[in-house]
């Protein structure tokens, strides 16, 4: 039942008038502190917060512990399954050679693949969150404008919004109430339609922000997952390789020690093929193996098929256009271009993600895996016919000298940082992979080499 309308000087009026006076310019107020994303609890939790009783922790804040503690079991648990499996899949391979490297090259694989997902998610954020910041200092610049406007559109509609408003979607929802109960001038009307958009379009870059990092810690999970599997993989493959040869830390020992007589990476190669004895093994091998068969002029692919090869399925030569990066990455040095120094790049560099995966490009022998002057870590390949591969700035390499290496296979681990000097005096503060491949003894241009699109890479 409606009440009798008041005459303008009665007390009930004046009374109601002076309340909407402070009802509207609070709840403006509150609103617009919403636009620069502040958290606000109403005056009831606030006056809690401030009476001992607070001290007692609320039904919710035991309900979100107990989650917490719950996820943190299950995370646990989860890990401990993990071990368990790869206890057990390691077990099931036993002394079979080509099992083992199958898993290796897959699992390197994944992992790659993961991180390239990574990666581009990360790329899509960056653009999405640069905008919604701008969206939200717009938006907490133009309070005065907000006010102003949402004090007229509560005027002309005659009705206020809830009294608490603390998240975009309340405000958009207050503004599109409002323009519907007043009748509007034109030039409010566009106003309240721009702020309108302004909001529509942060809320819904909220949620695509949203749904991209839910994607984005799936994948985290699981890359940490395929790094732990792969790890483990690792381990056992190396186990093997120290067991049958029992000189190799020997042996890695007096590589190190031989590498600081020479300065040049040619004198290494050279010093490590003639006076350590499985380097000078792994090179005699390679120029005994020859070419490998082609078919129809065509390196043999078919032959990547077999895990428990032991010599390179495809000739280095014939492999142009086929083999992938070493590493994900953005190329930032070429060959043949300034080193920064007054010469050339002999070889190309790509900055990498912290702890990325380094796998083979090609099949090839181990000649020399360890620090070497000014490169940090480095690896190098004989790759047979003549052709080495070498590969610098890892922070930790996997595999031993006198090893081979299959096409794909994990060999070595990104840092934090560069480890290259001559990249280092670039400010470069990523990790930075620089690779090189050589021809009897003198850089060539790899370009050649590396497939165009993913389709066309070799694999392991």
């Amino acid at each position: 039942m409606l009440s009798a309308r008041k005459p303008p000087g009665h007390p009930d009026t004046a009374r109601r008038g002076q309340l909407a006076s402070v009802r509207i310019p609070l709840s403006i107020a509150l609103l617009s502190a919403s636009f620069a994303g502040m958290s606000l609890l109403p005056a009831t939790a606030q006056v809690a917060e401030a009476t001992p009783q607070a001290s007692a922790a609320s039904p919710d804040a035991i309900k979100q512990r107990e989650q917490e503690l719950e996820a943190a079991r299950t995370q646990q648990k989860n890990a401990a399954d993990l071990q368990q499996k790869l206890k057990a899949d390691i077990a099931a391979i036993g002394q079979d050679r080509s099992k083992l490297n199958a898993q290796l090259i897959d699992i390197a694989a994944q992992v790659r693949s993961v991180e390239t997902r990574i990666g581009d998610a990360e790329a899509r954020l960056r653009p999405l969150d640069s905008r919604e910041q701008q969206i939200r200092g717009s938006l907490d610049s133009r309070r005065s404008e907000i006010v102003e406007v949402l004090a007229a559109l509560q005027r002309a509609g005659r009705r206020t919004p809830p009294a608490l408003l603390v998240r975009p979607e309340d405000a958009l929802q207050s503004l599109r109430t409002a323009m519907l109960l007043g009748s509007v001038v034109p030039e409010l009307r566009g106003r309240a339609e721009k702020l309108s958009g302004d909001l529509t379009e942060l809320i819904d870059l909220r949620k695509t922000i949203a749904s991209e990092r839910d994607r984005l810690g799936v994948d985290r999970d699981k890359l940490r997952d395929d790094q732990t599997r792969l790890a483990a993989l690792v381990d056992e493959r190396q186990r093997k390789q120290s067991s049958a040869e029992k000189d190799l830390e020997a042996e890695g020992a007096r590589a190190v020690l031989l590498s600081k007589q020479v300065d040049s990476l040619q004198g290494l190669i050279a010093k490590m093929e003639q006076d350590l004895k499985s380097a000078a093994k792994a090179a005699a091998t390679a120029n005994l193996q020859g070419a490998p068969a082609t078919i129809n002029g065509k390196p043999n692919l078919a032959a990547l098929k077999d895990r428990a090869r032991m010599s390179p399925a495809i000739a280095f030569a014939s492999a142009k256009g086929l083999f992938a990066l070493p590493v994900n990455g953005t190329r930032i040095r070429e060959f043949g271009g300034s080193d920064g120094a007054g010469g050339v790049e002999k070889g190309i560099s790509l900055a990498t993600r912290v702890g990325a995966q380094v796998t083979t490009p090609c099949d090839g022998w181990v000649v020399y895996a360890g620090p070497f002057r000014s490169y940090g870590q480095l690896l190098i390949l004989n790759a047979g016919g003549g052709y080495h591969v070498l590969i610098a700035g890892m922070e930790r390499i996997s595999v031993n000298i006198g090893q081979f290496v299959l096409t794909g296979e994990p060999v070595a681990t990104m840092g934090t940082t560069s480890q290259v000097a001559s990249i280092l005096a670039t400010n470069a503060s990523q990790p930075v992979l620089y690779i090189e491949f050589r021809k009897d003894g003198t850089p060539i241009d790899p370009g050649p080499w590396w497939a165009a699109n993913e389709g066309e890479k070799v694999r392991g």
